[in-house]
């Protein structure tokens, strides 16, 4: 344009005033071509930083290299920025479907909420261990766990707690805050705490039944071998003179019944055996119907010689549950039996046992009787090695039934109001 520019005035002054005609076209053209030359790249620049702004990095620049060097430089400059960007996001977006993955799949439930109590995220652990399958905000928790949204806002970060649920869980719950972009955000860990303490509980009373039963067992076999060694001078050794035949007579009765006490106490701490040995379940797949069904044939005649009424529903038909057939037939041919004895004195009694699928895909077996109850003090304690309300029993069925299914992975409960009759609950993992 310069030289255009200085040509035209050249001609003009050496006298060639028309020519300078020929020379304006070409000025206009050459200015057309700088607008359009910096309107390219301006398009250019405008087209990159939109891309940015909303992270569309499909774009793609063109060589352009009927323009230059320059612009070829430039576009490939361009290009090689937005592909950077675009690893980025996608290495961002990896990451968080990584870490998204993890906390839907642990089983530590997780959940986060705003200063105003909105849930941004809940992982699917959160739902089955609150037993809730949608929370918007904490304030919905009041209705089934009530106390406890007060206590989730409240709860300094760092700070633990244990929180009991309806269902007799033990939560562990743990706070902590994080602020995104100026918002401060509480992260909420809950952990059920619940099996740990039964195991921690059920390996105290392992180890106090092995060391009680291995020192009754010392102190008591010699007892026993020396009761036998003196029955025997008694009746070989000991000559029986006159007037002394009824004193010899009671020693005999008082020496066989020390041996059988002996004895007694002998075959009741055998019983603990089992308590201390059992063996791992052999888990296989087990209709729940049929395996009610087979328990129950069992137990009828028995229940129709003592007036029992039995009912029996499981619903749906199909329910399955993963477990060791003989131990799980072991606790419900317990429970029954224990219900059956509830009901000795009882009118009209009735036994019914059913079978369902509740929350969070868990089997759950109910074995309900009319009879007078169990007291609140007793409740406590049924599950207790050697505790027990009957005359003769030996205070190990509950107990050991408990132990299989903690060896299942699930809980055995009781519910029993005063003389409203008494419900075992059987819940195990489908």
């Amino acid at each position: 344009m310069i030289v255009t520019i200085m040509a035209g005035c050249w001609l003009w002054w050496t006298g060639y005033p028309l020519t300078v005609i020929l020379v304006i076209p070409l000025l206009i053209g050459q200015v057309m071509a700088l607008y359009y030359y910096l309107n390219r790249v301006n398009r250019k620049l405008t087209l990159f930083l939109e891309a940015i702004r909303y992270e569309d990095f499909s774009i793609r620049f063109s060589a352009d290299n009927k323009l230059g060097k320059s612009f070829s430089a430039l576009n490939h400059q361009f290009n090689e920025v937005l592909e950077a960007f675009r690893q980025t996001r996608a290495e961002r977006e990896a990451n968080l479907k990584y870490i998204d993955t993890i906390i839907q799949h642990i089983s530590i439930g997780v959940l986060s909420f705003d200063p105003d109590g909105k849930i941004e995220l809940i992982n699917p652990a959160a739902f089955r261990l609150m037993g809730i399958y949608r929370l918007r905000y904490i304030d919905e928790l009041k209705h089934s766990h009530p106390g406890l949204p007060e206590l989730l806002l409240e709860l300094p970060a760092g700070q633990k707690m244990l929180y009991a649920t309806q269902n007799g869980q033990q939560l562990s719950i743990q706070a902590t805050t994080v602020r995104l972009q100026g918002r401060l955000v509480k992260l909420i860990s809950l952990q059920n705490i619940h099996a740990e303490l039964q195991q921690k509980e059920l390996e105290a009373w392992q180890n106090l039944t092995k060391i009680l039963r291995h020192e009754i067992m010392n102190s008591v076999t010699p007892i026993v071998s020396l009761i036998g060694t003196m029955q025997e001078i008694v009746e070989h050794d000991i000559a029986v003179q006159e007037g002394q035949a009824e004193a010899v007579g009671d020693l005999k009765e008082a020496l066989e019944t020390i041996e059988s006490r002996s004895k007694g106490i002998m075959n009741f701490v055998n019983a603990y055996r089992d308590y201390t040995t059992l063996p791992k379940p052999q888990f296989t797949t087990i209709n729940l119907k049929q395996l009610i069904q087979s328990v129950s044939n069992l137990l009828l005649a028995d229940m129709k010689a003592a007036g029992i009424t039995y009912h029996m529903h499981v619903s749906p038909d199909n329910i399955e549950v993963h477990a060791d057939e003989t131990q799980l037939q072991m606790v419900l041919i317990n429970l029954l039996k224990n219900a059956m004895d509830a009901l000795e004195h009882t009118d009209d009694p009735v036994i019914s046992v059913k079978g369902s699928l509740g929350n969070a895909q868990q089997v759950t077996i109910e074995i309900i009787d009319n009879g007078p109850g169990i007291d609140a003090e007793a409740q406590e304690k049924i599950f207790i090695p050697f505790f027990t309300t009957k005359k003769k029993g030996s205070g190990i069925g509950l107990s050991l039934s408990q132990q299989i299914i903690q060896m299942h992975g699930g809980q055995l409960k009781v519910v029993s109001p005063p003389g409203k009759g008494t419900t075992f609950y059987v819940l195990l993992p489908n």
